[in-house]
């Protein structure tokens, strides 16, 4: 691989790396890199997602502050995320994009819409609802469990989804919500992985530079992201959910 196609896939992937632990959707920058250096869909989209986990484990890290006292709600929606993303990689193996590809966008934009009303909409579903407890019931899990398929499948704004259903759904603040939406990409992301260095074609050179710029990259936007007010936090995360639907439906390839 030529000097600059690595230089080009390491600062991709310390975009994407940084922008994950921010919100989400690096996959539409580390993704759309390997397509264009030649790297068929599914290898690209299958490398993509396995270099990206150690940098979903590095903005872990980076939030383990806001992480601090989520460990029961984590492990039960985590059981979601881990089944979810199985289920998603199985389907990305089996299934023709095409099944994904229209549902895709209208997910990201009712994420951005559920980001934007989420402090309303907390707020009146806490009056109703009182008994909700600190997992954010049946219907987070669903959500979550759905996020994880889609998460699996191709991944890119996975986080935009999961702020917005995580927002609703729990009466806390955006930052940490946003650290536990990191530890269920990280759920989402590895055991995909597993799933695709057991079945699928690796290109692991690309893995190995997506790996280490990502890594760098969660630990710069986490460190980054946990200092952002949480209106900026929304702004950003809408911003980068609406450009991540508008690629997806005007430039899917």
């Amino acid at each position: 691989m030529p000097a600059t196609e690595i230089a080009a896939i390491l600062a991709a992937a310390l975009a994407a790396g940084t922008i994950n632990a921010i919100v989400g959707s690096g996959s539409l920058i580390t993704f759309p890199t390997l397509l264009a250096f030649g790297f068929p869909a599914i290898v690209a989209n299958v490398s993509n997602n396995i270099g990206l986990v150690p940098g979903n484990f590095s903005g872990c890290y980076g939030y383990r502050r806001e992480l601090t006292g989520q460990r029961g709600r984590l492990l039960r929606l985590g059981l979601a995320s881990c089944a979810g993303g199985l289920a998603g990689a199985a389907a990305l193996l089996a299934l023709p994009a095409s099944v994904f590809g229209l549902v895709v966008p209208v997910l990201i934009v009712l994420a951005c819409v559920l980001v934007v009303i989420q402090p309303r909409l907390a707020a009146a579903i806490a009056k109703r609802d009182t008994e909700r407890g600190d997992h954010g019931g049946p219907l987070l899990v669903a959500g979550v469990f759905l996020a994880g398929v889609y998460g699996g499948y191709f991944g890119a704004a996975q986080g935009v989804l999961l702020v917005g259903l995580l927002g609703v759904f729990l009466t806390e603040s955006l930052q940490r919500v946003n650290a536990a939406k990191n530890v269920l990409v990280l759920i989402v992301n590895g055991f995909a992985a597993l799933v695709f260095v057991t079945f699928a074609h690796v290109a692991w050179l690309a893995v190995g530079l997506i790996a280490v710029g990502s890594t760098v990259g969660g630990l710069v936007g986490s460190r980054f992201g946990r200092r952002l007010p949480a209106s900026a936090l929304r702004v950003i995360i809408v911003i980068v959910g609406l450009v991540a639907a508008v690629k997806l439906i005007f430039f899917p390839g």
